[in-house]
């Protein structure tokens, strides 16, 4: 139950000729009694808020950035007409700032047995899951000067994806790959590579390439032609510790990287590979295995939508550990994690040989392009200073950087807008040098 902000001002219009004529408590109540006779019978002509019937329909996912529309049905049972104002609530990241008022409170009006439906229209700004919270009404009488109110509890959950901004990319890097594959007039040749048909001699090709075989049941000389191995198997590794949790720009580390994992899942699907996805920090967050082509992006993009950095230190021993059980062959294991120096020498380096005498390694790190512009900054003693620190952070990452290419591993360090397409151009480079 609440009094309407129109009760209060016909309770303080009629009070003032009150205090001026007669200054007395039958005054006020000559004034208040009709105003309480008038409020209690907008009461009853209200229509009840606890009998409502609410239901809820709309969208169940959105990609980041992007709007959800969830529809409200409100079925008024009662014989008497529904005026109110009602409130959607979700959480405050369900809507850009300054937005939320605006996008979640309605108006309506529902004739005696009829319903009616509101649109709420949410815009989230972060990944995971948006539940809705209770629905608040408020009815109001005839005279608009009483109002009932209550709320209902509709459940509603509109998971928030990752919003795959690299899939631009997508069709380039797919063209580069028809041109390893042979499908068109680039052809690849080399060890760990995949036979793919015979053709004439030209003068210039490789003689090792001549199938003496062929060339004995035919009058010219036939040499193979190849292709970039199919069928291989991408073990994509996301470190959710704490250094994924620093902020680059607008976003957390991890999103960068989940964007590289997306585009690189696309492409080596397309190219025949099977592709899996472990987080990992302290204990496993997330397992996929064994989708097919065509449920492969849709798995990741539901898995990764509900990861979050974790505060913790990563276990290297046990993500290492755990890679080998989940790719007991030989894979290409990509590591998305920092090049911050001390995570590396001592987390990672001591157990990385488990990794890379059995499997070909390839570490993705999201840079900073803040330390770049602050390396570059002059014109004041602060600036100055500022640029020696970021110089310094510069080299330690490249020392650390040079300490994994020494054991082999593959590094891709970039800015987070330029991660997903260099990753993806290392993971052709490998392919075409066939060490994949």
């Amino acid at each position: 139950m609440a009094l309407t902000g129109r009760t209060a001002l016909l309770a303080a219009i009629g009070s003032l000729p009150v205090g001026i004529l007669e200054p007395s408590w039958w005054g006020i109540l000559a004034v208040n009694a009709p105003l309480a006779l008038a409020c209690a019978c907008d009461a009853v002509l209200a229509a009840p808020v606890r009998r409502l019937g609410l239901t809820r329909s709309g969208d169940t996912s959105v990609r980041l950035g992007e709007t959800a529309d969830v529809t409200l049905t409100v079925t008024n049972p009662s014989g008497r007409p529904l005026r109110a104002r009602l409130r959607d609530a979700w959480p405050p990241s369900s809507w850009e700032p300054g937005t939320e008022t605006a996008a979640s409170r309605h108006r309506l009006t529902v004739p005696p047995g009829e319903r009616r439906r509101l649109t709420t229209r949410l815009r989230p700004t972060r990944r995971g899951d948006r539940q809705a919270d209770r629905i608040t009404i408020r009815s109001y009488g005839p005279l608009g000067l009483y109002a009932r109110q209550g709320s209902h509890q509709v459940p509603w959950t509109v998971r928030v994806l990752p919003p795959f901004t690299s899939r631009k990319h997508l069709p380039s890097k797919l063209a580069r790959l028809r041109e390893l594959d042979g499908r068109t007039s680039v052809l690849t040749r080399g060890e760990g590579t995949e036979f793919d048909s015979l053709r004439a001699y030209v003068p210039g090709d490789d003689t090792r390439s001549i199938d003496w075989r062929a060339t004995a049941r035919h009058s010219t000389v036939a040499v193979r032609t190849w292709r970039p191995e199919r069928d291989r198997h991408i073990l994509l590794v996301l470190d959710t510790g704490r250094t994924s949790a620093g902020r680059v720009g607008d976003a957390p580390r991890l999103d960068a990287s989940m964007d590289a994992a997306l585009l690189l899942a696309a492409l080596a699907s397309r190219a025949g590979d099977r592709v899996d996805l472990l987080a990992y920090d302290r204990r496993v967050r997330a397992l996929v295995q064994g989708r097919a082509s065509g449920e492969l992006l849709p798995s990741l993009v539901n898995t990764m939508s509900t990861l979050e950095p974790e505060l913790v230190e990563t276990d290297a021993r046990g993500l290492t550990a755990t890679a080998l059980r989940t790719a007991p062959r030989r894979s290409l294991i990509v590591l998305l994690t920092s090049l911050d120096a001390a995570p590396i020498e001592e987390g990672l380096l001591p157990v990385l040989s488990r990794l890379t005498q059995r499997h070909t390694v390839l570490v993705a790190s999201v840079a900073d392009p803040y330390v770049a512009r602050m390396a570059a900054s002059r014109g004041n003693p602060e600036a100055v200073y500022a640029a020696a620190s970021a110089a310094q952070a510069q080299a330690e990452r490249h020392r650390t950087a040079e300490q994994l290419q020494r054991h082999g591993v593959t590094v891709v360090d970039a800015p987070p807008e330029d991660l997903a397409p260099a990753l993806a151009d290392a993971y052709l480079a490998l392919k075409a040098a066939g060490r994949l």
